[in-house]
């Protein structure tokens, strides 16, 4: 009778809500048979579900839109799994076994994981300092919901839940964000990005997901830009009129050596990618160290690739794998 009066409220509930949480406490509530009617009413109404779990069985939360485990959750429920790639292709399974639209593993000042079909991506963390990381968890789920509910897409929303964690676990407690904390911290990021143009390939991604989904073309060009003269500026400008944003692949010290001789670099890895991240026309810059940036080309996938006019078509390496996705 009970079970029967939990269905007939949640029939009810699907009806008139943008979003659905399950927060599984493992206090019995979230009975399997609760948690597949409620996934199943979503589904018919058209609403996304979105499930923290709790357990090692994860069959109860199958068919929903995206699960929230934080690292060791995903662990247990992949089979005690602790090598972190292992992991993370545990759970792309285990998201294909659930029909998952998504699932992001929380990895608190680790950032997030996010794992969907034929993408993963992770979202380094955003806190300055980890001072207790209770309640980021809920943190990421709530404000994950809110930015869906609000319009954003997935992306965009796990970008602003990364955020929102960060400032959580940044305080001692359990502690909830205020929308003026979120705000301030969104504007804080937004001018650190512009200044911090110089990232790793985990940070570039995640910039470029959300270039991507906001429909900016991304322009990739690279070299080992060792002494920057007019002739590269213009070079660079020109090739940041092809698209939204610019990203520069740039040789490492040891990979210029590599092609060039032992007497190059000239100029050091870091003074040459902030000379180049100075440049109004670069929006990101980021080091490789192999000897070509066929690694960065497949990762990245940018709609324009650009090399110079002394390069024929066969010559350009990622040439060939652009036309794969279309790119040019």
């Amino acid at each position: 009778m009970r079970l029967q009066a939990v269905k007939d409220a949640l029939t009810a509930a699907c009806s008139i809500t943008a979003i659905v949480v399950l927060s599984d406490y493992a206090k019995g509530v979230l009975h399997p048979a609760i948690c597949q009617e409620t996934i199943r009413l979503a589904k018919q109404a058209g609403v996304p579900v979105l499930v923290d779990p709790k357990g090692r069985d994860y069959t109860k939360y199958r068919g929903a839109t995206a699960l929230t485990p934080n690292r060791r959750e995903t662990s247990e429920a992949c089979g005690g799994i602790n090598d972190i790639n292992a992991l993370l292709d545990a759970a792309d399974q285990l998201r294909r076994d659930l029909a998952l639209d998504f699932l992001a593993v929380t990895r608190s000042e680790e950032g997030i994981s996010l794992i969907e079909d034929g993408q993963r991506l992770h979202i380094p963390a955003m806190a300055k300092q980890v001072f207790d990381v209770s309640g980021a968890g809920d943190t990421v789920i709530a404000t994950l919901a809110a930015g869906m509910v609000a319009g954003l897409n997935h992306y965009d929303a796990l970008h602003l839940a990364n955020v929102a964690a960060g400032v959580v676990v940044g305080k001692v407690g359990t502690v909830a964000i205020s929308s003026d904390e979120l705000l301030a911290e969104l504007a804080t990021e937004e001018v650190r990005e512009q200044a911090d143009k110089v990232c790793d390939l985990d940070r570039l991604l995640v910039r470029v997901a959300r270039w991507k989904t906001a429909g900016q073309s991304i322009v990739f060009t690279n070299g080992c830009f060792d002494l920057l003269h007019s002739g590269h500026v213009t070079y660079l400008e020109q090739a940041r009129k092809l698209g939204h944003k610019l990203i520069v692949g740039l040789n490492t010290d040891r990979s210029v050596s590599a092609l060039k001789g032992p007497s190059r670099p000239v100029i050091h890895e870091a003074d040459r990618a902030r000379v180049l991240a100075a440049l109004e026309s670069v929006d990101a810059v980021v080091l490789f160290d192999e000897d070509t940036p066929l690694n960065l080309i497949t990762r990245i996938k940018p709609d324009f690739l650009v090399k110079g006019s002394d390069y024929t078509e066969d010559q350009v390496v990622g040439g060939a794998e652009m036309k794969a996705w279309g790119g040019r």
